[in-house]
């Protein structure tokens, strides 16, 4: 019998919970820079997963997170990956390093996020955020599809993971003329943010269900965490707008709620290992367990993501 999780829990107690899960398991996390969520779980994982890949487009900072996961975790076994979700040539280019590697591939978290921030445009003409947290991802694991859909050695389907959040936008609903079309005077730093957390949710709807049981994919709001998101762009500012952060911006205990790093990353490794989830594909999950307050999206779903391959011009289908 597998232990109820909590708000409380730990990455630490769900691995050690579920360690049969993710004995065996090569695993591949975005976002893993220290001081993180993606980290805590990279590092928690590399204790019994046969092959953790960490990603991030700057690589002094993933040399730094390797060599602190083997510090705590010396037995690791690590491979970094070049990964900047806000070029799709490089998206295209991480992925083809992904599908040369012998290994097979079981689980794709989708961790990594563009700051909040004043509007800004990548080289492929979308804007940041959503480049980065939601078409990046998007182009990434329809590439990478194949390589997940190839392991036969597994007896359960291949999971992919998106990290949401419960600042969605209300109705789950993305501007999708603001994607195909971004513009400085429709934008608006959080609404933005909310739109690219809001996609996560639909994506993993919509990839569970065109996968037809090949994949399983889970969203998760891993819960309100003092990490990078509220020290860079305009973090500060809406942070203490919304009262979460005091005046010298840091957590204001009037606020509440507040998670550490190791119970923020928790939730993660229930969406990528809980074998209790594997009946609810396109599940969303808030403190270790799945929520019923996002269902029935379809439509919205599956607009968003035939939008999406028209931006990118290409069709993510699986045979």
């Amino acid at each position: 019998m597998l232990p109820t999780f909590s708000s409380k829990t730990t990455a630490q107690e769900v691995a050690d919970a579920l360690v049969d899960e993710i004995r065996g398991k090569n695993v591949l996390i975005t976002g893993t820079s220290q001081n993180g969520i993606g980290f805590e779980a990279a590092r928690v994982i590399s204790q019994y997963a046969s092959l953790v890949i960490i990603t991030g487009y700057d690589a002094e900072r993933l040399q730094l997170a390797e060599d602190a996961i083997k510090q705590n975790v010396p037995e690791a076994r690590i491979r970094r990956l070049r990964l900047d979700l806000s070029s799709l040539n490089a998206v295209r280019q991480a992925a083809a390093e992904v599908n040369a590697y012998s290994e097979p591939l079981h689980v794709v978290i989708h961790n990594a996020a563009a700051p909040i921030g004043d509007f800004n445009l990548t080289v492929d003409n979308l804007e940041s955020q959503l480049a980065v947290g939601h078409v990046g991802p998007f182009v990434f694991t329809k590439l990478i599809a194949p390589k997940l859909l190839s392991n036969t050695s597994s007896t359960s389907p291949p999971r992919v993971v998106f990290l949401s959040s419960a600042g969605h936008s209300a109705g789950l609903r993305v501007d999708l003329d603001f994607l195909k079309n971004p513009r400085p005077e429709r934008s608006s730093a959080y609404a933005t943010y909310a739109q690219t957390k809001s996609a996560a949710v639909l994506m993993a709807a919509e990839l569970s269900r065109r996968s037809h049981g090949k994949i399983n994919a889970y969203s998760l709001h891993p819960g309100t965490i003092f990490t990078n998101i509220f020290t860079k762009g305009d973090g500060p500012r809406i942070g203490k707008g919304a009262g979460m952060l005091d005046a010298t911006g840091q957590p204001s205990p009037a606020f509440g709620g507040w998670k550490s790093i190791p119970q923020g990353a928790s939730t993660i490794l229930v969406a990528a290992f809980d074998p209790r989830l594997g009946d609810s594909p396109g599940a969303y999950l808030n403190d270790c367990a799945i929520s019923t307050k996002h269902v029935g999206h379809e439509a919205e779903a599956a607009t968003l993501w035939t939008t999406t391959e028209e931006i990118i011009g290409e069709k993510f289908e699986f045979a």
